[in-house]
C-alpha cells in the first residue's frame, strides 16, 4: 500500500509540478494540460482554489477532466497545507495573505486572462478576491460557498440539530471539553459529514487523501475555522462578504448541492447580489458535487466556461424551486445520480 503523504498529485494526470516562491516560503502548483492546446483551441486556463481553509488540492482532482476541453487546469496548494510549505505561523493565515498568493500564482504562470473556480473556503476567498476587481478574470465559479459566516453557522446548527440524539450528545460533550481529537467525537462528526459534506460513502480516494493531509496539520483550519464545519470558533467566525458583492460585474456560476452545508438559502443571497450570476443546484449532492455527481458537474462548468469565452450571457432558470429558493438565477441540474453508495438522507 502506498504511503498517502508521498502522493503529491495523481500520477495518471501527468501534471507539471513546480514551486512558486511567495513571501519567504514556497507554493506548490500542479498543471494539467498545455499552453499548446490552449493556442489550438482558443480556450483559457482554469485556476482552482481549494477549500478548508487548510485543506489542499487533492479533493478537487476530478476537475482535471476539464483539461479535455483544450484548456489547462491549474491546481495549487495554499501555503500552510498539502504540498506547499507549512511554517508554524498562525498569524500568517489571513484572507489578505491568501489573496496575495492568488496574484503571485497568476504572475508566476502568466495567467493574464483566466477563469477561476473556488470551492467552499476557496469560493469565499474568490469572492474576497473579486470584490478587489482584479484585472483579467474572465469568469468565476463559486462552488458551495457561504458569503456570510454567521448565516453558515446558523444553517449548519440547524442541520446538526437534525442528527440522531446520541450523536448530538457526543458532539456536545466533546465540544464543551475541547476534546476535538477524541475518536468518539470524530465518529460523531462523520455522521454529519456523510449527510452534508459528501454523500458518497466511502468518499472517493482523492477526497480521503485530502482529509488525511488536513488531519496531519490542521493549523490553518483551526486558526481560521475551528475543529469542524459546524463548530466555527476561528478568525472567520464573524466574516461576511455579502454586502460587497455588488462590486462583482463579471459572469459568475454558482453551484451547490441539495443537501449542502452551503444551503440553498445561503446561495440564494449570493445569487441575488451578483448581477451576472447563474446558479445550478445538484439534486443528489451535498458539499462536493464535483465528486458526487462529477459527469454532470463537469458538463455544467464546461458549458459555462465556453459560453463566457464566446461572450454569451448567463442562463437563468426556474426549475424545481423549493421554499427559500426564489433567486431568479436558479436552475436545477436535473435528477442526477451519485458515483457510489449514498450516505443517509438528511431528515
Amino acid at each position: 500500500m502506498s504511503t498517502p503523504h508521498l502522493v503529491t498529485i495523481d500520477p495518471a494526470l501527468q501534471a507539471e509540478e513546480r514551486f512558486i516562491p511567495f513571501e519567504g516560503e514556497r507554493t506548490w502548483v500542479g498543471i494539467v494540460g498545455s499552453e499548446a492546446d490552449e493556442r489550438a483551441t482558443g480556450k483559457l486556463p482554469l485556476l482552482l482554489l481549494h477549500g478548508g481553509p487548510g485543506a489542499c488540492h487533492d479533493y478537487l482532482e476530478s476537475m482535471a477532466a476539464l483539461s479535455a476541453t483544450g484548456r489547462r487546469v491549474i491546481f495549487y496548494d495554499q501555503q500552510g497545507c498539502g504540498n506547499s510549505d507549512q511554517p508554524d505561523d498562525p498569524a500568517r493565515w489571513t484572507i489578505d495573505f491568501y489573496c496575495r498568493e492568488i496574484d503571485a500564482v497568476r504572475a508566476a504562470l502568466g495567467l493574464d486572462r483566466v477563469h477561476i473556480l473556488g470551492q467552499s473556503w476557496g469560493g469565499m476567498l474568490l469572492m474576497e478576491y473579486l470584490v478587489r476587481r482584479p484585472a483579467g478574470v474572465v469568469s468565476a465559479t463559486i462552488a458551495s460557498s457561504p458569503a456570510d459566516m454567521p448565516m453558515w453557522i446558523a444553517e449548519t446548527a440547524r442541520q446538526r440539530a437534525a442528527l440522531p440524539p446520541e450523536v448530538i450528545a457526543t458532539l456536545d460533550r466533546h465540544e464543551a471539553a475541547g476534546t476535538w481529537d477524541d475518536p468518539a467525537y470524530e465518529a460523531a462528526v462523520q455522521v454529519f459529514y456523510d449527510r452534508h459534506l459528501c454523500r458518497v460513502v466511502p468518499a472517493p480516494e482523492f477526497d480521503q487523501r485530502s482529509f488525511a493531509k488536513l488531519a496531519r496539520n490542521p493549523q490553518v483550519y483551526r486558526t481560521m475555522n475551528g475543529p469542524t464545519e459546524f463548530h466555527v470558533v476561528g478568525t472567520l467566525k464573524e466574516w461576511e462578504v455579502l454586502s460587497r458583492l455588488d462590486a462583482v460585474e463579471l459572469p459568475v456560476l454558482l453551484t451547490s448541492g441539495r443537501h449542502d452545508e452551503a444551503t440553498p438559502a445561503q446561495v440564494e443571497r449570493i445569487a441575488d447580489r451578483i448581477p451576472q450570476a447563474e446558479w445550478v443546484l445538484f439534486e443528489q449532492s451535498a458539499h462536493l458535487a464535483h465528486a458526487e455527481e462529477p459527469d454532470r458537474y463537469m458538463a455544467v462548468v464546461a458549458d459555462f466556461l465556453a459560453r463566457t469565452e464566446a461572450g454569451r450571457g448567463v442562463v437563468r432558470g426556474a426549475a424545481t424551486r423549493a421554499p427559500g429558493e426564489g433567486a431568479k438565477a436558479l436552475r436545477s441540474a436535473g435528477a442526477g445520480s451519485l458515483t457510489g453508495r449514498p450516505g443517509p438522507s438528511p431528515s
